[in-house]
């Protein structure tokens, strides 16, 4: 294939630290404080694909997301000297949630470490949840620098770590998901859509579908902007990435955990991975097992699915949350098949949906930035209006770039088009315009910069 590189790299062999019988206990564990989420049918889903699509709520546990699992079935196995000396934990907000839960109804004191990007609605509900019993630190930017700055704590106070991934009790808990799958479905589903950000999840759910129901397939999803378990799997072992986009926060973590990693390796196989988006890598494990693969999608393809679910079925979901809604229609199923697609949390702060809606225009290739050098003369700004813009184009930004001159000169104009296939229509009108104009390309510095 032109301009796409493959890169094949056998996987080791190894022996995946979780077990389906270590999940079913850990669902007894946690049973009396997590009830089961909702498994519901999506018409609309079911309806583009052409499959039975379900729905697995985890949004609607009391934290909004699925990490309460992995965070009560850890710190409930504590000993008493491990519960006096506290917890300590580091997590985007989501993981941050269920510790603090658990802290609270065991009376277990803890320090959560989040980054300073950490949304405001998530900093809140930590609180909530917490009350007295929980003290909300944060720190550095991304994931990584709250987790260091948790592991130092641990080092000087020697409280309990209570990891968001890198742990098989949290992956246990984590991994009753897919036990619950199984019970509501009353049978074993054709495939699974699974969100990836430090692994833990994927590494319980797959580890249980590969023992109770081994003909099930796996589709994991993560983020563009952080795709450390892509990386882990062509590398041969997790591997730190040099920089991560920190606007799936529920994802955004700059290296998966080992755990997880062996979990996912010890599935068999080998990867094939493709450099374009989206990138896909697969795993074909021996024996007629159910087959994995890994997709990396676009930030701004989550937010329209995170859009869609809003618009469409009421669904409030983070962008995590829409990380396997956004696969599923990237990587469309078999007709007729039944999927379930894990929405994996639901603490959006309202604020951040003008970011949001930026994103997914620009995906949909409805958003385009330029940078327009008006003539120091009077009537340019209407030439251009009229000239250039079609009749239902629309100027969202207009700013200009020199800001000791606000009446002449470049400006950095957002127009947003009627529908896609305005766009080399535009192009064109720019072309024969006398206007000097230029496109701001995404993801170019300049892009970055301005807009």
């Amino acid at each position: 294939m032109d301009g796409v590189s493959d890169v094949l790299t056998h996987l080791p062999e190894a022996r995946p630290a979780l077990t389906a019988d270590e999940i079913d206990a850990a669902a007894k564990r946690i049973a009396d404080i997590i009830e089961p989420t909702p498994l519901q049918l999506c018409p609309r889903l079911s309806q583009l694909t052409g499959a039975q699509v379900y729905l697995k709520r985890e949004d609607l546990t009391v934290v909004r997301s699925y990490k309460l699992r992995g965070a009560y079935n850890l710190v409930v196995q504590l000993s008493d000297t491990e519960r006096a000396a506290g917890v300590v934990a580091a997590s985007a907000g989501n993981h941050a949630q269920g510790v603090a839960f658990a802290c609270r109804a065991m009376g277990i004191t803890g320090r959560i470490y989040v980054p300073t990007t950490t949304p405001k609605q998530k900093r809140d509900r930590i609180r909530v949840h917490g009350g007295e019993f929980v003290e909300l630190i944060a720190v550095g930017e991304t994931f990584d620098a709250a987790a260091a700055a948790a592991a130092d704590d641990v080092r000087r106070t020697g409280a309990t770590m209570v990891p968001p991934f890198d742990d098989t009790r949290t992956a246990a808990g984590q991994g009753t998901i897919a036990a619950e799958i199984l019970d509501q479905l009353g049978t074993a589903p054709d495939l699974v859509v699974v969100p990836v950000g430090g692994g833990g999840c994927l590494a319980g759910i797959g580890t249980y579908l590969r023992e109770r129901a081994p003909e099930t397939a796996i589709l994991a999803v993560e983020p563009a902007g952080a795709a450390s378990m892509t990386a882990a799997l062509v590398a041969g072992g997790p591997v730190t990435l040099p920089e991560v986009d920190p606007f799936v926060d529920g994802a955004a973590v700059r290296r998966i955990g080992r755990v997880p990693y062996e979990a996912v390796a010890g599935f068999g196989g080998r990867v094939v991975s493709h450099g374009s988006l989206p990138l896909l890598v697969s795993i074909d494990p021996p024996g007629g097992t159910g087959s994995f693969r890994l997709l990396r999608v676009d930030e701004g393809a989550v937010c329209t699915a995170m859009l869609d679910l809003y618009q469409s079925e009421g669904i409030i979901a983070e962008p995590a949350g829409a990380l396997a809604i956004t696969g599923l229609l990237e990587s469309p199923p078999e007709p007729g098949s039944t999927v379930v697609c894990v929405v994996s949390g639901g603490n959006n702060d309202v604020s951040r949906y003008g970011e949001v809606i930026e994103r997914s225009l620009v995906h949909q290739g409805l958003k385009h930035y330029f940078l327009v050098d008006f003539p120091q003369e009077p009537g340019a700004l209407r030439r251009f209006l009229d000239e250039v813009l079609g009749p239902d184009d629309d100027i969202t930004l207009f700013e200009y770039v020199k800001r000791n001159n606000r009446e002449t000169g470049a400006a950095l104009v957002g127009v947003e088009l009627g529908e896609r296939t305005g766009l080399q229509p535009l192009l064109d009108r720019i072309a024969h315009s006398p206007i000097q104009c230029e496109r701001l390309e995404p993801g170019s510095p300049a892009y970055r910069y301005l807009t």
